[in-house]
């Protein structure tokens, strides 16, 4: 027996196409009605047992399924809610071989042994454990927690409002990685289609958490600085090509501790989807377009020793000036926020319980500047300020030329690229939007280039 694949010069891969050959094969053996399975599409990994097991990717196939006029669509039970977040598509779930042909055939449904506990589902999948606990302390973290460092908060806030990205640079122990960790907590849930565009990512790459058919909270990825370039931006053999960690921080914050522990390739590599929001994947056989509009969040030491105190480092500057470069130029050029943290003294520490506010009080003040932000973004498809291209950026949403003309001479002088400039304008308007505003002044635009400069 041959089964064809149409279309036949493109290899197939996975276990998803299990449930339509094994009816198509009964279909054409006349074992069942062939009127009853045109029309419909059918995504299942098949056992030897019988049972259909779940399968990842169910979400985007189910979405292209529906562009291509598709119904009805059957799919593993372990998949249904992932799949029931398409509109307009009857979605059914079945566990086994047998239930399928009785539906098919239009036959009651089959008593199987395991109907009590499990239906005909067979086993539930086990539990992502590590997801469960990781998603348990991300609930338990707060901004409120970190002592000290008021202007790096204040700088968490204006990322979390405009989706700027960030650098903290500072001795070990002063607070960059619990800042770092501690972004996601401001930023507001995503809407229905960022969180399908979210959902459809992790389903490709086989990370939906078990038991969360819809990822409503913005991801937040953070690579070991040993990761590979695969690892990181996407990658794979032939055909079978994964998203990486950018992508899996679509709409959510990229973390890279210690960044340049990073390999410089790697973090060049970052570029493409700082610019475009996507990242595209070339091999022999195929090509791939993975979205990846993330809010990218470095953090480094100042030296590769280390010392949690200036006079202890032994690194002579030539080492020093090395281990920075590693965060290039073009790199560090399209950073909006820069900031140098210091080591957090003992009166911060014993008084600054008072003063920081917990992530609730500053995610409101988050989500009224993202309202103004998406009130003037209303007829664009931008979301955040971070995202207006440089040229509608000059042409639709430029500050009164007497505030712009503060960044003559940073401009003249070098201090200021081009791009740099709109850079500096976009957190212009974040830091407008959080004063409630209409327009930058020049105390927003000389602001915004302090942050930019890392003068803070």
């Amino acid at each position: 027996m041959t089964v064809s694949l149409f279309p036949a010069s493109l290899p197939k891969r996975g276990s998803g196409f299990d449930l339509a050959i094994s009816i198509a094969v009964l279909g054409a053996s006349e074992a069942l009605p062939t009127d009853a399975c045109a029309g419909v599409v059918m995504i299942g990994e098949l056992g030897l047992d019988g049972r259909v097991r779940p399968v990842a990717g169910v979400l985007p196939a189910v979405l292209a399924a529906a562009d291509s006029g598709a119904e009805t669509v059957i799919v593993p039970r372990g998949n249904v809610d992932e799949a029931s977040l398409v509109p307009g598509v009857k979605v059914i779930g079945v566990g086994s071989l047998r239930a399928l042909l009785a539906r098919l055939r239009d036959l009651p449904p089959p008593q199987e042994p395991d109907d009590q506990t499990t239906g005909d589902a067979g086993p539930p999948p086990p539990a992502d454990g590590l997801a469960a606990r990781t998603r348990a302390r991300r609930g338990e973290l707060d901004l409120a927690d970190v002592r000290g460092q008021a202007e790096g908060r204040k700088i968490l806030e204006i990322s979390a409002a405009g989706g700027h990205h960030v650098c903290f640079m500072g001795p070990p122990g002063c607070g960059k990685t619990m800042l770092a960790e501690r972004l996601p907590t401001l930023l507001p849930d995503l809407d229905h289609g960022a969180a399908l565009e979210v959902t459809a990512i992790h389903s490709v790459a086989g990370t939906l958490p078990a038991g969360q058919p819809l990822i409503t909270r913005p991801p937040f990825q953070a690579p070991h600085h040993t990761a590979s370039l695969a690892a990181l931006v996407g990658g794979g053999s032939g055909r079978l090509i994964q998203p990486g960690a950018v992508s899996l921080a679509h709409r959510g914050v990229l973390f890279l501790d210690e960044s340049p522990e990073f390999s410089g390739g790697i973090l060049d590599a970052l570029r493409q989807p700082l610019e475009g929001g996507e990242v595209t994947i070339a091999r022999s056989g195929a090509t791939a377009r993975f979205p990846a509009r993330f809010t990218m969040l470095l953090a480094a030491n100042p030296c590769p020793c280390a010392a949690p105190k200036a006079r202890d480092c032994g690194c002579a500057p030539a080492v020093r000036r090395r281990y920075l470069t590693r965060l290039s130029g073009p790199l560090l050029d399209r950073v909006d926020l820069k900031s140098q943290l210091k080591e957090v003294t003992r009166a911060e520490l014993r008084y600054d319980l008072q003063l920081a506010e917990p992530s609730e009080v500053v995610a409101k003040r988050v989500l009224t500047a993202r309202d103004r932000t998406r009130k003037r973004l209303a007829d664009t498809p931008w979301r955040t300020n971070a995202e207006i291209p440089g040229r509608e950026l000059r042409r639709r949403f430029a500050p009164v030329q007497r505030a712009l003309a503060t960044l003559d001479r940073p401009l003249s002088d070098g201090r200021l690229s081009a791009r740099g400039l709109d850079r500096v304008v976009r957190v212009a308007w974040t830091l407008t939007d959080l004063r409630g505003k209409e327009k930058p002044t020049a105390d927003e635009i000389l602001e915004a280039l302090s942050l930019w400069e890392g003068r803070t």
